[in-house]
This record gives C-alpha cells, structure tokens and sequence, in this order.
C-alpha cells in the first residue's frame, strides 16, 4: 500500500511516518515545513514540498497513492480562540481540498489526526466516545467539524475514514530516529525539558489546589510511538473491513503535573524550576480516556505510556 502523509515532517507526524516504514507501507511526506522539520524526515521515505491550500499541489501528490494520514493542522488551542480565521482556513479549507482531491484521484481511505478537545469539559470519566462532543476552543471545534464532514464524505463519495482522537502526545522514538524538536511549545513535557536543557528559566504550573491527589491538573498522556502504532493499526482496519470509525487514543491512565515534574528531576539528575501561579480558566481537573473501543476494533493498547518511558525518551532528545 502506498501512503501519503500529510503533515509527515511534524513531530507526530514523523513518528507516523517511521512506523509505516517500519511496517513495509510506500510512504510519501507531503509538507509545507512550517512547522514540520527536515530533520524529521526519514530517508527512507519520499518528500513532496507542498501545502494543503494549494490544490493543484495536493491534486498531483495524491496520483498513485492508495491512502491518506492526514496529521496538517494548526493545534495551539488558546491561539485558535484568537485567530479563529487563521484556523478555519488551514484546518477546515485545508482539509476540504485534501478530500476532494482523494476522491477525485480515487484514493478511498484516509486517517484523520483529530482530538480529544472535541469533547470540551468532562461529565464523566473516563471518556469514551459516547460522551458528549462539545468543545470548548475553535481549535476542538475544527476538528470535531472536519470528523462530521468526513462522515458525509463516506457517504457521498464512499472515502472511508479512521478519525483518532488523541489524548496528551509525548515522548520520543527510542531508537532515536526522530529527532526534531517542537518549536515554541506550550504542552507539559517539552517545556519541562526545556528547562532541564536550560533553555528555559522555568515551568508555570497552572493551579495546585484541584481535587487530585497532589493538587495538580491530571491528564492522559500518550506515547507517540504508540500513537504511532494506532494510525497503521486504523489504516488496516478500515482496509479490511470497508467500513468508517472513530476512536480515542489514551493511556487509560492520568499523570498529573507534578508527577511529571519529579519523573524529570529524577531522570534527568536537574532541579527544574516549577512556579505555581493560578488556574487557567476552562481546565478540568483531570481528563483521562477510555479506549476499549481502540481495543476491540484495533487490537490495540498503550505500550510505552507510562512515566519513566515518556520521560527518558523525551530526554533522550533534548539534552543533545
């Protein structure tokens, strides 16, 4: 099966890219490398300098393939509520454009990088994929949109889709095959590593007087390698069985702030400096997945989540 992975050269996306080389599949990158790396590139597979808001572009990389990952989308949940046009031209436009020219060059399967922020603020735990969908910021509300145009795709021009809603992304390849780092990140661990490295001053810690065992925001964190392993586990399965589907992406477990933090300072030997300032407005205390449906229909399961390996393979990285 040949591939195109859009969005192939960003810190998940590269992850994707090797496990689908690592499984045999034909792989091309298709990027912008806006926020993507050449350093994340692997060599093995082909690389196509294009965006997502060019058609033409799009309509000339999908010739010859039989799938699509579809990982391009802005994701800074607090800008999106900023600079909503910014967000609805890339992930909503950008996203049309990529289906029509899938269909139009008769590709029939794609898996959507989607969300867990399309479920906004918590009425249970764990979350399955029951739970209601509300989100919260323009950037949950994108990709919960583009899931249900999706819908309408697979039943007008039969493209069948895996839409997988990541929890917390993290940790690195431990063979150290990707080696990109994000830039300008806001989530948890790469700012702790950053000040571990020292290229940070600290981390502020939002709130320390939630209902969790030590005060601080509790989340599921997921390896990327496992995320990884899910996208060629969705792309068999709707494959196979010609039929769409829509599962969470988790540990089944929460971390919570802290226990990141002196998971850190442990690992990698540094102090790293933590200020507790207020709570953000709109954080759950905890957020945490079910993913029973992700182990039914794909026989699949978090890996490499626990604390020690999103830590040291994290680590691995950053103090290079």
């Amino acid at each position: 099966m040949k591939v195109l992975v859009i969005g192939g050269a960003g810190y998940i996306g590269s992850h994707v890219v090797r496990e689908l080389l690592d499984e045999s599949y034909s792989v091309t990158v298709f990027d912008n490398l806006s926020s993507g790396l050449r350093i994340n590139l692997q060599p093995e597979a082909a690389f196509i300098h294009g965006d997502i808001m060019r058609p033409e572009q799009l309509a000339a990389a999908m010739e010859g393939h039989d799938a699509i990952i579809h990982l391009a989308a802005f994701k800074a949940a607090g800008e999106s509520m900023i600079r909503p046009e910014k967000y609805a031209l890339n992930n909503l436009n950008g996203t049309i454009n990529i289906l029509n020219a899938a269909t139009a060059a008769g590709v029939r399967r794609i898996v959507f990088s989607s969300s867990a922020a399309v479920y906004g603020e918590p009425e249970y735990l764990p979350i399955d994929e029951k739970h209601p969908t509300r989100p919260e910021n323009f950037y949950g509300f994108t990709k919960l949109e583009i899931e249900r145009v999706m819908d309408w795709y697979d039943r007008l021009r039969g493209l069948r889709f895996a839409a997988l809603r990541y929890f917390n992304a993290a940790g690195y390849d431990r063979r150290g095959r990707v080696r990109g780092l994000e830039q300008n990140p806001a989530n948890l661990l790469p700012v702790i590593m950053e000040v571990a490295a020292g290229t940070r001053e600290k981390l502020l810690v939002f709130g320390n007087d939630y209902d969790t065992p030590d005060g601080t925001g509790v989340r599921d964190y997921i390896h990327v390698s496992d995320l990884a392993r899910a996208h060629t586990a969705a792309l068999r399965t709707i494959d196979e069985r010609d039929e769409s589907l829509v599962v969470n992406l988790g540990s089944e477990s929460g971390l919570s702030v802290m226990e990141i933090v002196e998971a850190a300072r442990r690992i990698t030997g540094e102090p790293i400096a933590a200020e507790i300032t207020d709570r953000r407005p709109g954080d759950p205390a905890k957020l945490v997945a079910s993913a029973a449906t992700a182990r039914e229909l794909l026989s699949w399961s978090a890996r490499e989540s626990d604390v020690d390996s999103l830590v040291e393979t994290s680590w691995s990285v950053y103090r290079r």
